[in-house]
């Protein structure tokens, strides 16, 4: 099973530059978008059956044009689960996931900490999704967490490690996630590669992407169970539909 996870900075503007005829390049069976920034009323929602998925759901933020999740599947899950049911996490759209029968995927947008009650509110919820996550391990030990942490987690991580006071690379939420791998999981992209020095997302000031200065902020987060199925697991750096560019786990399951 091929996994991709995209934080699109907005399905309609990722449309516009291309996204379909990627996603159909890039052929992976199921697809976890993050920050669609759409109702799926505002969408043609037959450009993705078209493109192979007529299995497409989405968990939209009651705000509109802001946040969101989706997941695109080629095969029909058994069963859909939109948010958490913790409202204060599900009124911002950001957990949806999809059952089958071997593997249960998830599409998460954990919040960015932008300023001070920003940053409060990113540090409740990923109190709140410790506890979700290790709960729901407990009926579903066969789970992937996909999508954008927004938090680098070690040095290697981060263009410049010595990089101070901004969120995303603090020390209390990379002690949180190393924490959240502790409890369970397996980073795929750094148990595959634990030497590679790669990004997912790019400031889009000072020609941040074009010099490479970026930050690993999306994570495709495997469940111990799953650990020795995990084939290939890499970061597609050449699609440019957004600020953010795709993660993939690949699993013999």
């Amino acid at each position: 099973m091929k996994i991709i996870s995209y934080n699109v900075n907005g399905i309609r503007a990722a449309l516009k530059k291309g996204f379909i005829d990627w996603l159909q390049a890039a052929n992976p069976d199921v697809i976890c978008i993050q920050e669609t920034k759409a109702h799926k009323e505002q969408l043609d929602l037959t450009e993705f059956e078209n493109a192979g998925y007529p299995y497409h759901y989405w968990f939209s933020a009651e705000k509109k044009g802001y946040s969101s999740v989706a997941i695109f599947c080629k095969e029909k899950p058994n069963h859909i689960e939109y948010g958490t049911g913790i409202e204060s996490m599900d009124f911002e759209g950001r957990n949806l996931r999809v059952d089958f029968d071997a593997i249960s995927v998830m599409s998460m947008y954990l919040p960015s900490g932008t300023n001070a009650a920003r940053l409060d509110y990113k540090f409740n919820y990923m109190d709140e999704i410790l506890e979700y996550a290790t709960e729901l391990r407990k009926t579903i030990p066969n789970l992937v967490i996909c999508g954008d942490y927004n938090i680098c987690h070690e040095a290697i991580d981060i263009h410049n490690p010595k990089m101070k006071g901004v969120s995303g690379f603090l020390p209390e939420e990379r002690e949180w996630l190393g924490k959240f791998i502790d409890s369970g999981f397996i980073d795929s992209f750094r148990f595959l590669n634990p030497e590679r020095q790669e990004y997912s997302w790019w400031s889009y000031r000072a020609n941040s992407r074009a010099n490479n200065k970026g930050w690993r902020l999306d994570y495709a987060m495997v469940t111990e169970p799953l650990k020795e199925k995990i084939s290939r697991a890499y970061i597609l750096p050449e699609a440019k539909h957004s600020d953010h560019c795709p993660i993939v786990v690949e699993l013999d399951v």
